[in-house]
C-alpha cells in the first residue's frame, strides 16, 4: 500500500528525468514524458500472477505511472567515410568474416564501388560459405529458391547438398531469378 505524507501526496517513487548530456555541437536532444505502458499509467501492475484484488508496484515506472524518455542524436550532414573497410558485403547471414587469403572470398564489392553507389550483382553473394537458399533468405526472401531438395527443418549447413553448394549456385544462376523473385 502506498504511504502518504502529511499533505496527502503519494510517497511512491516518482521517477526522475533521465540525464541527457550534450557533447559536441552536432548533438540534439529530444525529451518527453509518456504514460507507462505496462501499468497503463496507474503505477500498479496486475499481471498473470496477481489476482483477487492484488496489484504490484510497476517495475518499469516504479509506481509513478509515467516514464521519461531521452534520445540524443547527431544531426545528419552526409555519410561519413570509413578507412578500415576494404570490402562490403550486402548482408551477413551469421558467418564470421575476416581476412582469409583475400577479402573477396566473402563476396561483395570493394568499398570504393559501394561508396560510388554501384549495385550488388549476381556473383557478389557469399557463395563460398552459403547456399542460394541461405543467402537469399537474408538478402531478399522473394529470390530464395523454393527447391524441394532444400532442407525444410534445421540449419542450412545440415542440408545434404550443402557440401556441394557450388552446384546449387550453378542451378540458381541457370534459373535466372530476377530481383523481384520472378523466374525469367
Amino acid at each position: 500500500m502506498e504511504q502518504s505524507n502529511p499533505q496527502g501526496k503519494p510517497q511512491g517513487n516518482t521517477q526522475s528525468k533521465p540525464q541527457c548530456k550534450l557533447t559536441g555541437t552536432e548533438k540534439k536532444i529530444i525529451e518527453w514524458t509518456a504514460e507507462c505502458d505496462p501499468c497503463k499509467g496507474t503505477g500498479i501492475y496486475v499481471g498473470v500472477v496477481e489476482r483477487d484484488g492484488i496489484g504490484v508496484v510497476c517495475s518499469r515506472c516504479k509506481g509513478s505511472g509515467r516514464v521519461e524518455h531521452c534520445v540524443e542524436y547527431n544531426t545528419f550532414v552526409s555519410r561519413k567515410k570509413r578507412t578500415d573497410v576494404k570490402q562490403v558485403i550486402q548482408t551477413n547471414p551469421g558467418i564470421v568474416c575476416g581476412k582469409l587469403n583475400n577479402l573477396t572470398e566473402f563476396g561483395g564489392m570493394p568499398y570504393s564501388d559501394w561508396v560510388e553507389g554501384k549495385p550488388f550483382k549476381r556473383g557478389m553473394e557469399m557463395r563460398r560459405f552459403t547456399c542460394p537458399a541461405w543467402w537469399y533468405q537474408s538478402v531478399d526472401y522473394k529470390r530464395k529458391p523454393d527447391w524441394k531438395e532444400c532442407i525444410t527443418l534445421g540449419s542450412f549447413s545440415e542440408c545434404g547438398y550443402f557440401t556441394d553448394k557450388a552446384n546449387c549456385w550453378k542451378r540458381f544462376d541457370k534459373e535466372k531469378v530476377d530481383v523481384k523473385g520472378n523466374k525469367k
